[in-house]
């Protein structure tokens, strides 16, 4: 029997209910009319809004089982699980894996074709010079993406794998798309997908992974801020400020295009050894009210300006930190400096703290917009809040359990009913 290879697109979170009134409408999407015609599947997720996070719902695809069983609530988390995911399971049965940048998954391989963790999660890549260079790269461009700044080693390392790993003829339409992303954050990430898709076609041809999965992320960045944007989703109480986004920019329609390519792509390189699925994991519906998201300008200089014994602070998505200290007092006495911080003496800044004995998982949630005159108490010291945050996004998109999933022809036997 010949062996086949299977390709996973994680295509975070695309609600493919507003694609297809974009491909209805006319706009010129083959990628995308493909997989309508032949047909996708409804999936479902967890029923608790808490739980409607893609970091649980892809812990619970690459594992089988749902939150209560696996229990990873946080970002990052899955290091620290027992859980054996399907990565560990094919190599085990002799299979070769490769995977890019796959949500809270943790590199259990004794020996990958490839691995290059996703920015947020501890986990080392494979030991490859160009998969450390990347990895290194990729967390500090994603983490810091909210400061619009590269540092000198992350624009070498990612030199150094454009030139590794890209083919030539697409480096320069590649460098054209950089420059038109320099003031455009949703471009950024769209660069940063196209990159990551250019590297997984690199690494299946040199290293012939019998299963190869890459998790693409800035069509769930794009819907949690730019939705309002689309012509599809109309609301007149739900509209982005003029100083935010112009009337006339459509987000969602730049990230279909991009994705369509990529679509057009993976088709057009399918073979008949080859197998494809395209999954959600969850997807996003428009959010009913205007909130603004900011994460901390420098999470080390606040923490210090605050007096707390942390030993290190990691930063996670957008508004997310973790911080580490060295007992689990040193824990609850910093909890309960940052349970006291609140923005205008009225909103805690920080509603959301989690303490898990010798660390805090931390949520900036407060909510408003702030302005040069928004203040917060520190030691009874009045201090400006815009000069220790940076605004990231008004929430514009929110999870729902519904996802979508597409397989290929062979496969589709296997899929599972509408709603599974």
């Amino acid at each position: 029997m010949t062996k086949k290879r299977l390709i996973l697109v994680e295509l975070n979170e695309i609600n493919f209910d507003i694609v297809k009134k974009y491909v209805e409408s006319g706009t010129n999407l083959p990628g995308f009319e493909k997989i309508i015609n032949d047909g996708f599947k409804e999936t479902s997720s967890e029923s608790e809004y808490d739980k409607l996070e893609p970091w649980i719902q892809w812990p619970s695809v690459h594992t089988g089982k749902k939150f209560n069983e696996h229990k990873i609530f946080r970002l990052g988390d899955f290091v620290n699980s027992n859980d054996e995911q399907f990565f560990e399971i094919l190599e085990k049965n002799g299979y070769k894996v490769g995977a890019i940048s796959p949500m809270n998954a943790s590199n259990k391989l004794s020996n990958p074709a490839y691995f290059i963790p996703d920015p947020w999660t501890q986990t080392p890549s494979d030991s490859s010079f160009i998969s450390k260079a990347l990895t290194s790269a990729i967390s500090q461009a994603v983490n810091d993406n909210s400061k619009s700044k590269l540092t000198f080693s992350t624009i070498f390392n990612l030199l150094i794998s454009i030139v590794s790993l890209i083919n030539p003829l697409r480096i320069f339409s590649l460098f054209l798309y950089a420059i038109s992303s320099i003031k455009k954050s949703w471009k950024k990430a769209l660069f940063l997908d196209m990159l990551l898709y250019e590297f997984h076609k690199t690494l299946i041809k040199k290293n012939k992974p019998d299963f190869a999965v890459i998790f693409l992320n800035a069509g769930a960045h794009i819907q949690h801020h730019y939705f309002y944007n689309s012509p599809f989703v109309t609301n007149e109480n739900l509209i982005n400020p003029d100083w935010y986004l112009k009337p006339d920019e459509d987000p969602f329609l730049e990230m279909l295009f991009v994705y369509d390519k990529i679509l057009q792509d993976i088709f057009s390189n399918k073979d008949k050894n080859t197998e494809v699925i395209i999954a959600t994991g969850l997807s996003q519906k428009p959010f009913d009210e205007l909130k603004f998201y900011y994460r901390l300008r420098d999470h080390k200089d606040f923490l210090n300006q605050l007096r707390i014994p942390y030993k290190e602070v990691f930063p996670r998505m957008t508004r997310d930190f973790l911080i580490t200290f060295e007992s689990d007092e040193e824990a609850r006495f910093s909890e309960n400096i940052l349970k006291e911080i609140y923005v205008d003496s009225e909103i805690k800044l920080f509603e959301e703290i989690d303490n898990r004995g010798n660390n805090l998982f931390v949520v900036l949630t407060y909510p408003k917009e702030i302005k040069s005159d928004t203040k917060i108490n520190i030691f009874e010291k009045q201090n400006s809040l815009i000069d220790h945050t940076t605004f990231v996004a008004i929430k514009n998109g929110e999870h729902q359990s519904k996802g979508f999933a597409y397989f290929s022809e062979d496969i589709k036997k296997f899929a599972p009913s509408n709603g599974e």
